[in-house]
């Protein structure tokens, strides 16, 4: 059965932190330029970014959820029952993540500070603002060979390794204390409380062609499910597998 995945924060916090990994995602694949057109998804992408890094201060805030992450893992250290090799792994992950965080510049300084960067990003964002005649600079660039503009790429990238680690890590122990359970929504309708959750997933079976909208926060949540082709609330019952993460 063909379904479709879902995934919604319920808390500011997490919907920062998916948002940046949508973002280095982005950054990644369109670093290979592989087409001509690459390029405006790798530097939107970067400047995103940037935006994010000066609206709020996101390595104080990774520091402190990775440190609770690993004070979590720690209490169960010799607790009868837990894989204490798997464990051990884990917090061997976090401290190195952790500890690279602490090390690193604060978020996007050295992208800040690169004179290209900031050259090209003043009048990126306007329409149509990437044209020759608005960024002679890009122009430019976009003429040099595909290797150096790769390894462009990958320097810019670089910068940005310890926030990709330490948030790869902090949503990838997050997203693993859901399980999955098959929830009827009757009349396309399910709520329910969650004890200081940041995440749900949702998988729904394509055939019932709706999409979910979500609300609520860390402690309690709302799903009602809407017809795409209408645009209206779904009137049926619908069968799908949710994991509510912590």
């Amino acid at each position: 059965m063909t379904t479709q995945y879902f995934e919604h924060p319920l808390n500011e916090k997490t919907r920062i932190y998916l948002r940046v990994e949508a973002l280095l995602h982005q950054l990644d694949v369109s670093s290979r330029f592989s087409d001509d057109l690459q390029h405006l998804n790798f530097f939107r992408a970067l400047f995103d970014l940037l935006e994010i890094f000066e609206q709020i201060q996101l390595k104080s805030e990774l520091a402190k959820d990775i440190e609770k992450q690993r004070l979590t893992y720690r209490n169960w250290l010799n607790v009868e029952g837990v894989d204490q090799e798997m464990l051990r792994k884990i917090l061997q992950e976090v401290d190195q993540a952790h500890s690279e965080l602490m090390n690193a510049e604060r978020f996007g300084q050295s992208l800040k500070e690169d004179r290209f960067l900031s050259t090209i990003r003043q009048r990126f964002n306007l329409p149509g603002g990437a044209c020759c005649f608005d960024l002679p600079a890009l122009h430019h660039w976009l003429h040099l060979p595909c290797e150096q503009k790769q390894q462009d790429a990958r320097g810019w990238m670089e910068s940005l390794s310890s926030l990709s680690n330490a948030l790869k890590l902090w949503l990838r122990l997050t997203r693993e204390t859901g399980y999955s359970q098959i929830i009827v929504a009757h009349n396309a309708f399910y709520q329910s409380d969650a004890e200081e959750a940041n995440i749900l997933r949702l998988n729904i079976p394509m055939h019932y062609s709706v999409f979910p909208m979500i609300s609520g926060h860390k402690n309690r949540f709302a799903i009602k499910f809407i017809e795409f082709k209408t645009g209206q609330a779904y009137t049926g019952d619908i069968q799908f597998e949710l994991a509510v993460c912590c």
